[in-house]
């Protein structure tokens, strides 16, 4: 019969002494403790040496080898319960060993996959088609707000409920609309985990209506002059058709609607007089509208005219010359540079001149409403007509123009504000 082996003790395992090779101490059942052979520093002084548990097995008429982790993290308790465990694996035709290899496994994918790991990706992939500073926004409200609680969360592991926590940390102090910008973050992310095999859905989706609607802005407009320097950097490295990046060069130029800049035909333009004229059927207003062309938006379309000169329109459809540009067009490029329609929209370059030449060049408003095509009056009570303050308005293109150069070239424009 073979020798019984008398079970350890735990003033055993904790007195056990290192020897000049390796020796090990036998608890029964397979289970004993590894303790490393002795080692010594330079002065001859005893160095610390290892004791771990281990685990003899056969599985499959072979002998086999289990490691359970090190003394005394793992106590001798520890270790007897997770030799019970291994062996009612065994006795279920189930190799331990392998199991801890599957599990180990999983958890690295796991790892791998996690959200961090795929926003990170994410934001590589697709951050050469933003501006740097784009870039620089979205990470930062990834790495301040998202991933101190899902960042190791498996990707496809996050319900909506969870993005909802984060969500709600965000709108407890007092930022609403980083709220819903992050969920449009949280989405694209979601959405490429998706995409590339990782997730099953995007729990962003499911969070639709969950907070409170931010003030109401009929149109999303960039109205902080560092911020509208990025996105005309970015419109500059725009990589689409040449008459769409035209269209997005003029449409913060311009600031008319989205409507009347894609239905602008080369019969309307006066090169001569450095002058757009759109006829009524085209306004909103029914009303004959009078754009001054500055200097920089002559030499863009001077570029395009050779592109698109020989047809009617002055950004025909892609599909068929006969037809303007698609509705959807400059949102369509926005949203391809990185803009959410929460951030900019076509219409939104409106906004953004009124605000910047009303706040910042201290433009007369009624200048600039004349030239938004707005229903303006005079102290009698009539509309002014098409050609009012014409010589004012020619003069504020042009300076609105240069302000965008300027920024767009990084000069520094420092804002003021108008005396009471």
């Amino acid at each position: 019969m073979p020798k019984q082996i008398a079970p350890l003790t735990d003033i055993q395992v904790k007195n056990a002494k290192p020897r000049d090779k390796d020796n090990t101490l036998f608890d029964g059942g397979g289970l004993y403790l590894l303790i490393g052979k002795q080692k010594l520093d330079a002065t001859g002084k005893s160095l610390p040496t290892s004791k771990l548990w281990r685990m003899k097995y056969r599985y499959d008429g072979k002998e086999r080898l289990l490691s359970f982790g090190a003394y005394p993290t793992l106590s001798l308790a520890d270790a007897r319960q997770r030799r019970e465990e291994a062996k009612k694996l065994l006795a279920n035709g189930v190799d331990p060993g392998e199991m801890k290899k599957s599990i180990k496994q999983a958890k690295i994918a796991l790892e791998e996959n996690s959200f961090e790991i795929v926003a990170r990706e994410w934001h590589t992939k697709f951050s050469g088609q933003w501006t740097e500073g784009h870039a620089v926004t979205i990470m930062s409200r990834l790495e301040r707000d998202v991933f101190p609680w899902l960042g190791t969360k498996p990707v496809s592991e996050v319900r909506p409920v969870d993005l909802l926590a984060v969500l709600r940390r965000i709108e407890g102090r007092g930022a609403l609309e980083t709220a819903h910008r992050v969920r449009t973050i949280a989405g694209q992310v979601l959405r490429y985990a998706v995409a590339t095999g990782r997730a099953e859905r995007d729990a962003a989706a499911d969070l639709r209506g969950a907070l409170p609607p931010t003030q109401e802005r009929h149109h999303a407009a960039i109205t902080d002059p560092k911020e509208v320097a990025e996105l005309l950097r970015a419109i500059d490295g725009f990589k689409g058709t040449f008459h769409v990046k035209c269209a997005l060069k003029l449409s913060p130029m311009l600031f008319v609607r989205p409507g009347e800049l894609r239905q602008m035909e080369w019969a309307e333009i006066d090169f001569e007089e450095e002058r757009w004229n759109i006829p009524a059927e085209k306004m909103k207003m029914k009303i004959p509208h009078i754009v001054p062309l500055c200097k920089q938006a002559i030499t863009i379309l001077k570029e395009l005219q050779p592109l698109t000169g020989f047809g009617k329109y002055v950004f025909p459809c892609h599909r068929s010359p006969l037809r303007p540009m698609t509705n959807n067009a400059i949102n369509a490029a926005l949203r391809r540079m990185g803009y959410t329609s929460e951030d900019q929209t076509g219409h939104g370059f409106r906004a953004m001149a009124r605000t910047i030449l009303d706040e910042v060049l201290q433009v007369r408003p009624d200048f600039i409403e004349h030239q938004l095509a707005h229903a303006v009056k005079d102290p009698n009570g009539r509309a002014y007509n098409r050609t009012a303050h014409l010589v004012e308005r020619k003069k504020m293109m042009q300076l609105w123009a240069d302000y965008l150069d300027g920024l767009k070239k990084g000069a520094k424009v420092i804002p003021f504000t108008r005396a009471a």
